[in-house]
């Protein structure tokens, strides 16, 4: 069984400018913030951060985003952020920011829902909830032999998959809800219990559950249908403020 108190979490550093070093769309309405950071702050897959905007008359606003990037140096992280309609700080994000402009963050936080790459996992995620898997993901793809780590994702169609194009290793599933890909050879669907037996359980298997309550809650439901223990379960829900 993992012990996920063994893992080395960095303390959760200060306030600090981080310079928009890239800005990439993912989606329509998701995009990805390449952020160098002032002072280097290593991270552990799972993680996320603190953004915060103060306006010229001293109102704040701040919302947290997972990081995608894998752990490194600290000197970056990715960021990436879909747009809500009535977002505060997704819509300033995704209508203002440019390369070069700064913004206030603070972490990395979170000691729970993380991984360090070094036991089996599975990774469930529902839309936008791919975030943090994804950096669990491509920790895992930098281990000598890929064999950790996979990464169930269910999303409504292809126009809302994030990360597409690293989407299409035998270590990633796109699950499609509502239109399959070209060639798809499963019919739209929610995810099902058949679709997780496929993977097999494994009692050092952690598995990691992201995405809207809905969705965390049914994943659960079927991931201890599937045979695993509460113990091996890890589940990140996120809500709709941005």
């Amino acid at each position: 069984m993992t012990d996920l108190a063994r893992y080395a979490v960095p303390p959760v550093g200060p306030w600090q400018d981080a310079t928009v070093a890239g800005i990439r769309d993912e989606t329509p309405r998701v995009k990805t913030f390449t952020l160098q950071l002032a002072q280097p702050t290593p991270h552990v897959a799972g993680q996320h951060f603190v953004v915060r905007l103060t306006a010229p008359d001293g109102y704040t606003a701040q919302r947290s985003y997972s990081i995608a990037s894998a752990p490194g140096d600290g000197s970056s992280i990715d960021l990436t952020v879909e747009r809500l309609p009535d977002g505060e700080v997704s819509t300033y994000l995704h209508d203002e920011l440019q390369a070069g402009d700064t913004l206030e963050v603070r972490g990395p936080i979170g000691g729970w829902f993380v991984w360090d790459g070094s036991t089996p996992a599975l990774l469930i995620g529902g839309g936008s909830g791919v975030v943090p898997l994804m950096s669990m993901l491509r920790l895992a793809r930098r281990q000598p032999r890929q064999s950790l780590a996979h990464l169930l994702l269910s999303v409504r169609e292809p126009s809302d998959l994030i990360y597409a194009g690293e989407l299409v290793g035998d270590d990633a599933t796109v699950l499609y809800t509502r239109e399959s890909a070209p060639g798809s050879q499963r019919a739209p669907g929610r995810l099902t219990l058949d679709d997780l037996t496929r993977h097999g359980r494994d009692d050092d298997t952690t598995v990691y559950v992201c995405g809207s309550a809905g969705f965390a809650a049914a994943a659960t439901d079927l991931v201890m249908q599937a045979g695993f223990d509460t113990r091996q379960i890890r589940v990140e829900r996120f809500g709709p403020t941005g």
